[in-house]
């Protein structure tokens, strides 16, 4: 497993002039980081969307190369949209899939089907030309520059830890107020 702050360093060494779009999780780690915020186009509040937007970037600016840090939460809530990705075919495409089994930025609650699926061949049997798994920091960095210099639509999961100092969830948590009423339900 990789630090989620390990990994969002390693995108920001190597990022030259991309456009990156991040949302819920990996925008928390990704907006501490990030050497070009005027490439940067956070999406908030539009779980799942954010493969969607950049995709609409893709095909709108193709001499630039659009980087999508999507959560794997997220990628389930619109998993339709790597179909769409691979059926328009656009080279200057990379998501990375930030995979830590739970919806982290509202309460740390368990993705549906957690571990019963593999994102990555998904990506790959919806049509994306390259599709990476990284577990390793070693490994994500020393193969991170072919990877963005390929032909996309090109998809990569990174598994990932959140640092212990990552705090709370920003948005709130869901995860907390099911608690309380399940306590309040029951009696308890």
């Amino acid at each position: 497993m990789i630090s989620a702050i390990a990994a969002v360093n390693a995108i920001n060494s190597i990022r030259d002039g991309e456009i990156v779009v991040a949302t819920m999780t990996a925008n928390r780690y990704w907006e501490t980081v990030s050497d070009n915020k005027d490439l940067d186009l956070p999406i908030f509040g539009a779980m799942g969307k954010a493969s969607s937007v950049a995709l609409g970037l893709a095909l709108s600016q193709p001499q630039k190369k659009i980087i999508v840090l999507d959560g794997d939460g997220s990628l389930l809530m619109n998993l339709g949209s790597l179909v769409t990705v691979a059926g328009m075919e656009p080279d200057n495409f990379v998501h990375f899939v930030f995979e830590d089994g739970a919806y982290w930025t509202t309460g740390g609650q368990p993705i549906p089907g957690n571990g019963k699926f593999n994102l990555s061949a998904m990506a790959g049997d919806a049509g994306y030309k390259n599709s990476y798994e990284f577990e390793d920091l070693e490994t994500l960095v020393s193969e991170l520059p072919e990877v963005l210099n390929q032909k996309g639509p090109t998809f990569v999961s990174i598994k990932i830890t959140h640092p212990d100092h990552a705090g709370e969830p920003f948005i709130g948590s869901t995860k907390n107020a099911m608690e309380k009423l399940s306590k309040v339900i029951s009696g308890s």
